[in-house]
């Protein structure tokens, strides 16, 4: 069985993300919205259709692809239009959106590289790409929620591996490949505890880049937050040591 199997029957999963602040997706919302009144905008792994019934209430087309059948269900009494895919491809034809996002989805699949090369591929020329994922590969954080980014060894061997990534991306691109991790299996669900890829901000941005996107935005930050707080935040390349990964590219070929 896929691990993207384990959420097709997964109430639990369902029930908390029923509950979460809708603050949560805020920026997100307001980043996945088209420039154009009325576009098309795809939401993947659109989970209980927040995000779609924010974008439909805008005036946008807003469609949700999403795994879980119980998500699937309080999505639709929510009145969004949203649909069960596979989780591998996307259910749509070349450039069919103007928008295109995934939210704390990148983690949970079994094939990274592709997933990222389906979002850019049916978001059309000159559209945009929102991806958000943690930092797994965190040097510099607080409330660290998962182990891998917890402690000062850890830190410093998020740090090595970092700039491992960053010298084999610019010597050797042909083999950079995500780091994959064991879930952490809980008899209380906890969504982030079950994920399998070590995300992170610099390897993102390489991979929408080779799949034909020009990244115009990385922050560390996934809310808003103060103005000056964030530009601190993401003024230098320790944006990507830091927090969460935060990226909108536009598709440019």
């Amino acid at each position: 069985m896929r691990h993207q199997d384990t959420y097709s029957k997964n109430e639990s999963y369902a029930r908390i993300l029923e509950g979460w602040d809708p603050a949560f997706y805020a920026l997100y919302i307001d980043t996945l919205c088209p420039a154009e009144p009325g576009a098309r905008a795809l939401d993947v792994g659109c989970g209980v259709g927040r995000v779609v019934e924010a974008l439909q209430s805008r005036g946008y087309e807003a469609v949700g692809v999403e795994v879980s059948e119980p998500n699937l269900q309080l999505a639709r009494q929510r009145g969004a239009r949203c649909e069960l895919y596979d989780g591998t491809h996307l259910p749509f034809p070349d450039g069919a959106f103007a928008s295109v996002g995934a939210l704390n989805v990148l983690e949970h699949v079994e094939e990274p590289e592709r997933f990222l090369e389906e979002l850019v591929r049916v978001t059309r020329i000159e559209g945009k790409v929102v991806v958000s994922s943690p930092n797994f590969h965190r040097v510099i954080g607080f409330r660290d929620y998962h182990p891998r980014m917890r402690g000062f060894g850890n830190k410093c061997r998020n740090c090595r591996r970092l700039l491992q990534k960053w010298r084999q991306i610019r010597h050797s691109p042909d083999e950079v490949r995500f780091d994959r991790m064991q879930p952490i299996v809980r008899e209380e669900f906890q969504p982030d505890d079950d994920a399998i890829i070590a995300t992170n901000a610099l390897e993102m941005r390489f991979f929408l880049e080779r799949a034909g996107c020009e990244v115009e935005r990385v922050s560390c930050t996934d809310r808003h937050v103060n103005r000056a707080l964030d530009f601190l935040l993401n003024a230098g390349p320790w944006r990507y040591a830091m927090l969460n990964s935060f990226l909108v590219a536009r598709r440019v070929r």
